[in-house]
């Protein structure tokens, strides 16, 4: 081994970036200025990391609550909406749901429960034990809930979602019932229009209520797919991966990435002579241990990345090949033999011993995640993130 050190993960600060920046430029300047400062060689297969919403912002990608409430009323018209299985969250949907209620004249609002999609709980699951409530079978009214469990607050934010979400729809003198189950199917019994708001399991949720029945199924995915009065807006994604601006407004996920990674790409080859990999990454996909969220509430962990990325990783556990292939080995002999077997491992090692415990994730979901962790979500100001050494083995 000539390193003592593996994967390095640095947050790269940059300016503020506003509408009509020159990301492309930004990003590049950046991570040419960081190897210079803090003496680091760009290297072949090196990963630059750029938060959408970085992106999003460059792009002036925003759109209005009348904006939402001009496209839900074209989609909807005067009918009843159902709104099913939003997450629970100020920063994701509220918004969402402030444009929502103003485009519409009733308003049934159905949520999972004890938790969303992601994992934000309206209830303790030991509650519902306690309480003989199976959330698989039983349907809620607010006023059952109320009965069985009080006012729960968020363990985070300290927000009572039901009063709050009811709140924001009522602020728009908008009739708005809420109801509590997991099955799609209960909202066809108090609506036959319905917007889905679940993020990763949205079209099974469209399928579900177009074959029980439904007659209007949009999802978030198929608000603002294009611009309405000259608003931002995302084709593939709607609503979904968007982030509260304002009380008012709203950042969308961000568009066109695939030519914004591809144009880093090629100028830093450019320029240094080295092929890098480039991603734009949102919400890493990880879940936490304690108030068991999961973080990913956007719709992908990277809506654009270089072809280097695709894939997933093909690794052996170490400690299995010492433990193991190479018990009887010590020091450089037992070096050199996991070596050995590392540079010359199967290409594909899919139910192979050696490989148990390496999770085998897409590359793209891990190294957004670490970029993500990396940067944070607070006020560290690195948005870009440069990443060295991910592609090296214990055997280079």
């Amino acid at each position: 081994m000539t390193r003592i050190t593996g994967t390095i993960a640095r947050g790269l600060r940059t300016p503020i970036i506003n509408k009509g920046d020159n990301l492309v430029e930004i990003v590049v300047d950046t991570v040419l200025k960081a190897s210079q400062v803090e003496n680091f060689s760009i290297r072949d297969r090196d990963i630059i990391g750029i938060t959408e919403s970085v992106v999003a912002r460059s792009q002036g990608n925003y759109a209005s609550i009348d904006d939402i409430a001009k496209d839900i009323k074209a989609k909807f018209g005067d009918d009843t909406i159902g709104i099913i299985f939003p997450i629970l969250s100020r920063n994701r949907f509220a918004i969402c749901l402030r444009g929502i209620a103003k485009g519409a004249k009733k308003i049934v609002l159905m949520l999972s429960y004890p938790a969303d999609e992601v994992g934000n709980h309206l209830v303790d699951i030991d509650l519902l034990d306690e309480k003989g409530i199976n959330p698989w079978t039983d349907v809620l009214t607010e006023k059952d809930f109320r009965n069985y469990f009080g006012y729960q607050k968020h363990p985070f934010t300290g927000i009572d979602y039901i009063e709050y979400y009811k709140s924001l729809v009522e602020e728009y003198k908008v009739e708005c019932e809420i109801i509590f189950s997991n099955n799609p199917k209960t909202i066809l019994d108090y609506t036959k229009s319905v917007l889905v708001c679940d993020v990763h399991t949205r079209q099974r949720t469209k399928r579900i209520l177009k074959a029980n029945g439904a007659e209007k199924v949009f999802g978030l995915d198929d608000i603002l797919t294009k611009p309405i009065d000259g608003s931002g807006y995302n084709e593939h994604y709607g609503l979904l991966g968007s982030n509260k601006a304002t009380e008012e407004t709203i950042k969308l996920f961000p568009n066109r990435c695939q030519e914004i990674v591809e144009q880093i790409q090629a100028i830093i080859k450019e320029k240094t002579g080295k092929t890098v990999e480039v991603l734009i990454y949102g919400d890493g996909a990880f879940k936490d241990p304690v108030g068991k969220i999961w973080e990913l509430a956007d719709p992908v962990v990277s809506p654009g990345y270089t072809k280097g990325l695709e894939g997933t990783p093909n690794e052996v556990k170490l400690k299995y090949l010492a433990d193991n292939n190479f018990a009887g080995l010590k020091g450089e002999e037992l070096e050199k033999a996991i070596s050995d077997y590392i540079k010359n491992k199967k290409e594909n090692l899919v139910a192979s011993m050696e490989s148990q415990g390496t999770t085998p994730r897409r590359l793209t979901d891990l190294i957004g995640s670490l970029c993500d962790l990396t940067s944070g979500s607070g006020d560290k100001g690195t948005p870009v993130i440069y990443i060295q050494g991910y592609f090296d083995n214990y055997a280079k």
